[in-house]
């Protein structure tokens, strides 16, 4: 599982021209499941998201948690982050796992995150979707399942 996450000012998410989703302060998070990924996998990522600590302190510090600024969520899936680009120029997503595992990860993902952050959005599975973002910073960082323990 990739979470890549990226410290936001304001980001919403358009489909066929509607806003679904929208946030202020927080962090837009971009979501790869993998065909192998499952809840303990999901549970883990969760937690390392809603700690992470990569807002300013009063000294400047990147010191506080999404919890800390009453920061909010925008949870986007995004198979693309499973793209495998080691041959030719074509991408290919072997790796990403099949829609209907993924989504009902990423559901289980956004009813987690629910329970620990006052304010989650997300975008559409499986649509055409549009990302607008004023990242701060900028500050992006990924959270790759592979890499915590």
């Amino acid at each position: 599982m990739r979470f890549l996450i990226q410290r936001v000012l304001e980001a919403n998410v358009t489909v066929e021209d509607k806003v679904v989703g929208e946030i202020e302060k927080g962090f837009l998070v971009l979501i790869g499941i993998a065909e192998d990924d499952n809840e303990t996998i999901a549970d883990k990522c969760i937690r390392k998201l809603v700690q992470l600590r990569i807002f300013e302190d009063e000294n400047g510090k990147t010191n506080r948690s999404l919890r800390d600024v009453d920061g909010s969520l925008l949870l986007i899936s995004q198979f693309t982050l499973y793209a495998d680009c080691r041959k030719g120029n074509r991408p290919s997503f072997c790796k990403a796992g099949n829609p209907d595992k993924a989504n009902a990860l990423y559901e289980y993902i956004i009813a987690q995150c629910q329970k620990e952050i006052p304010n989650v959005q997300t975008g559409v599975f499986g649509a055409d979707m549009k990302v607008s973002l004023i990242n701060d910073g900028p500050f992006t960082v990924i959270i790759d399942s592979n890499d915590i323990s």
